[in-house]
């Protein structure tokens, strides 16, 4: 089964040395400065989405702000996220992947700085939108960049350890948390959380002196302009096409609202229903994040290994477990601590994902394609942080998480299985 345009030629590469770290052996020198700009924009990236989830608790203690209203916020982000990547993914086959990844690292970073000076929650509502803009571009260009950098028998592993930068950005976010709110009162503290956001900025200055775009793309936009055919921004939902993008944005709803309906409120969950500190939940999310970085590097050589679909599958089934026992079950803080292991391990099916909407597409139509798939997923699994703070008013925090990651991952299972498998195959520039 395939849902792919018949004109796409699709060719396989067999997969060769299969261990994790072979794509990186084998790369080249303009390879490695790509991988490395894309992992570093990655893991800055996550910092900057990871920062507000970590101070909402202040935020609507210091602005007596309700938890369906903090919640808006995050979901007003994402949702302006997947604008900003569609059209960020379409900008990239226009004028390439690297300048639109530069635009959109420079767009992020200084709305982040504006998040740090805002004066009440309506304005941060605001700045939180706009950031959502590039945060969403971003990771469009980013990813296609490195689907097209990398050769398919290593594409899945080399995507997938790009991945692994969230959790590491994650991280950042947490130990500065912990950090500054040890040194400086909350009410100061949250606002330079948002400055250390505006870090990603001085990536650009990298990105600019070494990355170099790949051959395929510029080759694709050589010959739109010869031709005057340049691709249309709703050509994804023509056929053949409109089958795919129908059923991978379904699939990236599921695994993002399921996510997001975790991530943005598990600190939450451990300080008011669990009744940790601030600093003293920390050890819980270091668990968690330990947990996710070790499981993207696991999926990411999966996804080479037993293909997308499988990872998927698989993944899928063990987030919908693990989460219902976190918070559904009467366990001590200390089995709660434990859980929190593969309650991030769990999220590493985001590893196939780059790849695998890289595969599904042909290159003049792949940043759009892909910039909007992954993107209407980020912006209805956007509204499960707002639905989870709504539903939390009539039951459990814990519950209201439970419900809507199931019903997502549910979702992500089924879409999953109704994809063709991509693994190893070759891109061209047509």
């Amino acid at each position: 089964m395939t849902t792919a345009d018949p004109n796409q030629r699709i060719e396989r590469a067999e997969i060769e040395d299969t261990s994790l770290l072979a794509f990186y052996r084998d790369m080249n020198a303009p390879e490695r400065r790509t991988f490395w700009a894309c992992a570093a924009g990655w893991a800055l990236d996550g910092m900057d989405f990871m920062i507000y989830p970590l101070v909402i608790g202040t935020i609507i203690a210091l602005w007596k702000v309700d938890a369906a209203s903090a919640g808006l916020a995050g979901t007003v982000t994402l949702l302006a996220s997947a604008i900003g990547g569609w059209l960020g993914g379409h900008l990239s086959d226009h004028i390439g992947r690297v300048r639109t990844l530069q635009i959109t690292i420079i767009w992020f970073s200084f709305f982040s700085l504006v998040c740090a000076v805002v004066q009440n929650f309506d304005q941060l509502l605001i700045a939180r939108a706009v950031l959502g803009l590039g945060f969403g571009g971003e990771w469009a260009a980013g990813a296609v960049l490195m689907g097209e950098a990398i050769r398919p028998q290593y594409r899945g592993r080399a995507v997938g350890s790009v991945q692994s930068g969230w959790a590491v950005g994650w991280g950042l976010a947490v130990l500065s948390q912990a950090i500054l709110f040890s040194l400086l009162p909350a009410e100061t503290a949250w606002r330079w959380m948002f400055v250390i956001g505006a870090l990603p900025a001085l990536l650009v200055f990298y990105i600019r002196r070494s990355v170099t775009e790949p051959e395929i793309a510029a080759e694709a936009r050589a010959r739109h302009a010869e031709t005057g055919s340049h691709p249309k921004l709703w050509e994804i939902f023509t056929f053949p096409m409109v089958k795919t993008t129908i059923l991978a944005s379904l699939m990236a709803t599921g695994c993002q609202g399921g996510y997001y309906a975790v991530t943005f409120w598990v600190p939450q969950f451990l300080t008011k229903e669990r009744h940790l500190s601030i600093v003293g939940s920390t050890g819980y999310l270091s668990t968690l994040i330990i947990g996710s970085f070790i499981g993207y590097l696991t999926g990411a050589w999966l996804a080479d290994r037993i293909g997308r679909r499988n990872l998927f599958l698989i993944f899928s089934l063990g987030a919908m477990a693990v989460v219902l026992l976190y918070t559904q079950l009467p366990l001590t803080n200390e089995i709660l601590w434990v859980l929190g292991f593969p309650l991030g391990f769990f999220a590493g099916y985001f590893s196939g994902i780059g790849a695998f909407l890289t595969e599904l597409y042909p290159t003049r139509l792949r940043g759009s394609g892909q910039g909007f798939c992954y993107n209407f997923g980020r912006g209805i699994g956007a509204l499960f942080p707002f639905l989870v703070g709504a539903l939390s008013a009539t039951t459990s925090l814990a519950n209201a998480i439970a419900m809507f990651a199931v019903v997502a991952y549910a979702l992500f299972f089924i879409a999953a299985f109704a994809l063709p498998e991509t693994r190893g195959r070759v891109l061209h520039a047509d």
